[in-house]
């Protein structure tokens, strides 16, 4: 095996993963350094313009949830990206973080999606559960003291309903029982395993112009291929492409 340039293995390694699926409300943890520092550094230098971003404001989301404004980059190889970013990229879809996921959510095979998003003032994430086709996440946070103020927000607030509240709703955030904000301030990510009740959000944003909440986020979807091989066959019967756009991101 390579030698991790940007993991940090000694943080990986301290995560357990009976530990990690035993927390309620759901599996998360909050580790911090999980990049390592000088490598942390560089990725904060070289991010990419948020002029190479699309807006994603005003789309309506099911269930009556509020749209989750924010800019957004999805990551494709080939892309104008700086070499820092492409090679972190690279060694998240090597053997050592693959083999984490896996154990973490204990699933046999994963397959990766990343993007960006930028966060400008007024945005918020409401409260919601991801879709089905997730089984979970990392979120790194990417603001430093230099820009950023902490008092702006940018948490993730992992929610608890007490198994109250069907994924189907659109709660607001007063209506949890408990809320545990992840620290998001030097070098800190958080990593989830998705469930029905893996309630989230990030509430309202206040930051002045030009500023933005900014993470990187490494979607985990269960890679399952007896079950895309169906899914092709039955898009080629139907007519249809045999990949969607979504699946062409995933690596």
């Amino acid at each position: 095996m390579a030698t991790a340039t940007y993991l940090n293995s000694d943080v990986l390694d301290a995560i357990d993963p009976g530990e990690f699926r035993a927390v309620e409300p759901f599996p998360w943890a909050n580790p911090q350094y999980f990049i390592r520092p000088a490598a942390y550094a560089e990725l904060l230098a070289t991010m990419p313009a948020v002029e190479q971003f699309r807006g994603f404001f005003g789309k309506q989301r099911k269930h009556g949830q509020a749209s989750h404004d924010r800019f957004v980059l999805d990551y494709e190889r080939g892309m104008d990206l700086a070499p820092q970013w492409r090679d972190f990229v690279e060694e998240l879809c090597g053997e050592q973080y693959r083999e984490f996921v896996c154990s973490l959510l204990g699933v046999r095979d994963v397959r990766f999606r990343f993007h960006w998003h930028f966060t400008p003032n007024g945005g918020e994430v409401s409260p919601h559960c991801d879709s089905k086709g997730k089984i979970g996440s990392q979120i790194f946070y990417l603001n430093t003291d230099d820009d950023w103020q902490w008092d702006w927000g940018g948490e993730t607030v992992v929610l608890d309903d007490g198994g109250r509240i069907s994924p189907d709703n659109a709660p607001s955030f007063d209506e949890f029982d408990a809320e545990y904000p992840a620290q998001t301030r030097d070098n800190r990510s958080l990593i989830f395993g998705r469930r029905g009740n893996s309630w989230h959000g990030v509430r309202r944003i206040d930051c002045p112009e030009n500023y933005f909440r900014k993470v990187f986020i490494v979607v985990f979807e269960e890679h399952r291929p007896l079950r895309m091989t169906l899914k092709k066959a039955r898009r080629m019967v139907r007519g249809k492409p045999l990949v969607t756009h979504k699946e062409s991101l995933m690596y």
